[in-house]
């Protein structure tokens, strides 16, 4: 696949995504350096996820991005990193958050991660999740100080979120997210993640996951509504799209049998019409 072709690939992908209608908020010069963020991270998750090639081969690979990232920045080749370009120079893009987006993913190919302690948890959703944000309030037009305060807290908000909702597709493949002080807590030992999906203690256990977002979610609401300098129509919106699904997860709660849960259509255009009129 050719680098223009696996971009515009991953722009279908987008389309699907709950960050498109997000995406679509936005003028489209942010639009556009969202869309370049966007595919960065989805090419390189799927390094990670897709199962493609050894271990060994998925490492190598990760480690030819971060050399291509090196090269964009100092002026040289960028290889598959060079549609960046525009987005690194327009919104002075730092390369530590892309590394630390690749070291995320280094972390799924190294070993499949069952029940990791708190701290690598949050290392994990750092590294996957508040570093895409730190990237994109450089898109959003924010100040620092207030914006990187919004991706430590919407990101990890958002990661959470996500690993309660995605438990059975990451079992299916070995891994399971949730800390293991909070397994413990629940009476659940060290065993195979399809097990402990099956057994008794795992809904106090996503509730505890749960009450944490809930409060990176409520912190990341403070700095919205201080109202800093930028366009927070983005990040209000996915805020806003995923505390509803976090709310439903935990109305529904996590016992065997699960439905992944979606919030309908006109929910969604409800919020995108709400949130797409606050600039």
């Amino acid at each position: 696949m050719t680098e223009s072709s696996e971009i515009e690939a991953v722009r279908q992908k987008a389309a699907k995504s709950s960050f498109y209608s997000a995406m679509k908020l936005m003028a489209k010069p942010q639009r556009e350096g969202m869309y370049a963020i966007y595919a960065f991270c989805r090419i390189v998750d799927d390094i990670a996820d897709d199962g493609v090639g050894t271990r060994a081969e998925r490492l190598t690979e990760l480690q030819e991005w971060r050399d291509d990232l090196a090269s964009l920045y100092i002026g040289g080749r960028a290889g598959r990193a060079g549609f960046l370009t525009h987005a690194v120079a327009s919104f002075d893009l730092r390369i530590a958050d892309f590394l630390a987006v690749i070291d995320g993913m280094q972390m799924d190919v190294e070993g499949d991660i069952v029940a990791p302690s708190y701290e690598v948890l949050d290392v994990y959703c750092d590294r996957v999740a508040s570093a895409v944000g730190r990237l994109s309030i450089k898109v959003f037009g924010m100040e620092e100080e207030p914006g990187f305060a919004l991706a430590h807290h919407l990101g990890r908000a958002l990661q959470l979120t996500n690993i309660l909702r995605d438990l059975d597709e990451d079992a299916a493949i070995g891994r399971l997210y949730l800390p293991r002080e909070h397994l413990v807590d629940a009476g659940i030992g060290p065993v195979d993640p399809q097990k402990i999906l099956a057994g008794p203690g795992l809904n106090e256990s996503c509730r505890q996951v749960a009450a944490i977002a809930l409060k990176h979610y409520e912190k990341a609401h403070a700095i919205m509504a201080a109202r800093p300098k930028g366009d927070l129509r983005a990040p209000r919106l996915m805020g806003a799209v995923y505390s509803e699904i976090l709310k439903r997860m935990l109305a529904e709660g996590w016992a065997s049998p699960r439905r992944r849960v979606k919030l309908p259509k006109p929910l969604l255009a409800y919020l995108a019409l709400r949130h797409g009129l606050r600039a």
